[in-house]
């Protein structure tokens, strides 16, 4: 099984390089790495160059945000699963995607999800939250349940069959999609047990007051353009259950 690892960066330079040796280090062998830049103009590209014989494919140039770089990584990508790290993320060790790889073996999954760290910007082994996905039920996502994006492992051909980021969501792209897979679509969905990534603190959709509350608007977008019906609690549900996380 070939699976494709996606890193989109825009002036990274104070993280990718910990990025792409978590990539590099890992001890499963059939990786594809795929780097998409939104053309950095401090040293990220400089830093990649080390790396460049290493990495299966590179492209920098102006996109339209984070979910457009994605789509461009799934573009490229060959792998018959592929996941996403991002930037500032880490895998905890060097085992991580062997494990992917064999659940998705084990379960015939479609996908596979597991649990993350947030981590201190600076001091990475400072845990300030830690996200435990738990089991994915029927109507998990009516009660505010999703699992962390970049733990979600997902076979290519559910992006061909059930396309891939919406760009009409600058902030819950990652939410509608895995909305439309798992709850719309009802693939076969499966979790690793255990936490696999380290998140630094200050992702996009949280950055701010604001930027969250955009991101519950679209979150109820997200329902309504898939045709689906979330309950009267679910869109609280899911900021209780972030809160909780911290706990």
């Amino acid at each position: 099984m070939k699976i494709s690892i996606i890193t989109i960066t825009y002036n990274s330079a104070a993280t990718i390089e910990q990025t792409i040796n978590s990539v590099l280090d890992q001890n499963y062998s059939n990786i594809e790495y795929i780097i998409v830049d939104g053309g950095s103009t401090d040293n990220t590209l400089q830093i990649i160059e080390k790396y460049k014989s290493k990495i299966s494919k590179f492209v920098s140039g102006k996109d339209n945000g984070l979910y457009d770089a994605l789509n461009k990584g799934i573009d490229l990508a060959t792998g018959d699963v592929i996941g996403i790290l991002h930037s500032d993320d880490f895998y905890i060790d060097n085992t991580i995607v062997e494990k992917y790889a064999a659940t998705f073996i084990k379960n015939h999954s479609d996908a596979v999800y597991s649990d993350l760290f947030y981590v201190d910007k600076e001091n990475t082994n400072k845990i300030i939250r830690k996200w435990k996905s738990g089991n994915h039920k029927p109507n998990s996502f009516l009660h505010g349940w999703m699992p962390p994006h970049p733990t979600f492992f997902v076979k290519h051909e559910l992006y061909q069959k059930f396309g891939k980021f919406n760009l009409e969501f600058k902030h819950s792209a990652d939410y509608e999609l895995m909305l439309r897979f798992i709850h719309k679509h009802k693939i076969r969905i499966n979790y690793l047990h255990e936490f696999t990534i380290k998140m630094r603190v200050g992702g996009q959709s949280n950055v701010s007051v604001q930027n969250r509350m955009n991101a519950n608007i679209e979150d109820r977008k997200a329902w309504k353009i898939n045709g689906l019906k979330p309950r009267f609690y679910t869109s609280y549900l899911k900021p209780l259950r972030k809160i909780l996380q911290f706990l």
